[in-house]
């Protein structure tokens, strides 16, 4: 009893010290309110913390960092929380505080000149993209969560999403980075340069390392022209073979213009008539693969430039705003509409999608007699999200996992391509990376985070 009213005791007193810190609306205790912060978004992860703290500032994040720091608590910092790998939520292993990013969401500066724009961390991924068309410039990061989730977090699991083909994952929209490190120090790297030949490129260690060597706290943001014209298209196709032979097409006949290139199993169309209202079939016959393709540039004549370099191939090509969203509508809708199964979010070489498709297809097939197979994503990069079954097979998911994995070897590929590690791949990848990888790796861990504080349990 002694030694639980002492924990008690300096669990008060971190919780006041966080207050006058952050205010006392913005330190969250009590269950009802820290419930949705400790639950991850798929509901698979779900563990106490010592409390939520919700900071405003960078002078904020720092000092509820030190605190943390001098007190022994882990810092879990989240911004949407809107991952799929349980890595923005506490483990239950220890005591941890969730960081919560979401009140710093300020648009620092936009430099249309230079094609740039510095954000906070806690920015809704959709508001940058709004401030850069305000100012007559694109952001190209666009996934489907883009109306809730931030950029901190999408900066630090090096989000992908559909306009990877033309312009790249987040990781290279960067040119600047703000980051609180683990004993609070704050390390002010927002340099809008696009040459800076001094050193290490330290952004770089930050970007994709999931929280767990510091807290991004703003970012400096590449910024592109804005296309003028767009063509976006629904075409019917035999396999996934034909779709990366399409892809070369139209980047022979077209360019750079093409800045999506979705494959969509004729399954997940499946899902998502049956179980997203108003949803319809672009297209009056059945096809056993899809791509949603999207193309932008200058010309008043793209549409009929894509018409003729898609030739006879059966396809709907949107002759509206509207109609192009409500294709973009369907693709966006697939990952809630086969919710719960086993989900995997793979690459390989992008010629060898379809060997892995087949190889994995068949695997599959052998062991589980029958089973679904929900395949799409990102064709021009190499990464599916291929997701197998329903919520029966769940307690067979590393049975499942060991099939899947063993094709994604087979190819020499990654069994995360663009969701991280978190916690649901923390121990998989062991088997996948090569020692001295993860040797240089954990070094790097414990030379920025020797005490393991910035959220452990995740990725290592």
């Amino acid at each position: 009893m002694r030694e639980l009213a002492s924990v008690l005791k300096v669990k008060k007193a971190i919780e006041e010290l966080l207050r006058e810190i952050v205010g006392e609306a913005n330190v969250l205790t009590d269950p009802g309110d820290t419930a949705p912060y400790f639950t991850d978004w798929r509901r698979m992860y779900s563990a106490p913390g010592v409390a939520v703290a919700r900071p405003a500032s960078t002078a904020e994040v720092s000092k509820v960092v030190a605190l943390c720091a001098r007190e022994g608590v882990a810092v879990v910092p989240q911004g949407g929380n809107t991952g799929l790998v349980g890595g923005s939520v506490p483990t239950g292993a220890r005591r941890e505080l969730v960081l919560s990013l979401g009140r710093m969401n300020r648009i620092r500066s936009v430099d249309a000149l230079n094609d740039a724009i510095t954000v906070e961390a806690g920015c809704v991924l959709a508001d940058v993209q709004r401030a850069a068309d305000a100012a007559g410039r694109l952001f190209p990061l666009s996934l489907g969560a883009e109306g809730s989730c931030q950029i901190g977090g999408n900066l630090s699991t090096n989000a992908g999403g559909v306009n990877v083909l033309r312009y790249g994952s987040a990781r290279e929209q960067v040119l600047g980075l703000e980051v609180v490190l683990p004993d609070g120090r704050v390390w002010n790297g927002l340099r809008a340069l696009r040459k800076d030949n001094t050193g290490y490129d330290l952004k770089q260690l930050f970007l994709g390392a999931e929280g767990t060597l510091g807290v991004i706290t703003a970012a400096v943001l590449r910024l592109y022209p804005r296309p003028s014209a767009s063509a976006t298209a629904w075409i019917a196709l035999e396999s996934p073979q034909a779709a990366v032979e399409l892809l070369g097409e139209l980047r022979a006949k077209l360019g750079e213009r093409v800045s999506a290139f979705e494959l969509v199993s004729r399954s997940c169309l499946e899902a998502v008539l049956a179980r997203v209202p108003g949803s319809r079939d672009p297209l009056p016959a059945k096809h056993p693969w899809y791509v949603l393709a999207e193309l932008g540039d200058s010309s008043a004549d793209l549409r009929g430039r894509v018409e003729e370099a898609l030739g006879s191939r059966e396809a709907a090509i949107a002759q509206s705003v509207e109609q192009a969203r409500a294709l973009w509508r369907i693709r966006e809708s697939i990952p809630e509409a086969q919710f719960a199964n086993v989900k995997h979010d793979i690459s390989v070489p992008v010629s060898k999608i379809a060997a892995f498709a087949a190889r994995a297809g068949a695997a599959l097939e052998q062991a589980f007699p029958g089973i679904e197979i929900y395949c799409f994503g990102h064709v021009g990069d190499g990464n599916l999200h291929y997701n197998v079954g329903d919520e029966t097979l769940l307690k067979q998911r590393e049975a499942v996992n060991k099939v899947v994995y063993a094709a994604v070897a087979a190819f020499d590929g990654s069994i995360s391509a663009e969701h991280g590690l978190g916690q649901l791949k923390r121990e998989a990848i062991r088997a996948q990376k090569d020692p001295l990888e993860l040797e240089l790796m954990r070094a790097l861990k414990k030379t920025l985070d020797p005490a393991g504080l910035m959220n452990p349990g995740k990725v290592l």
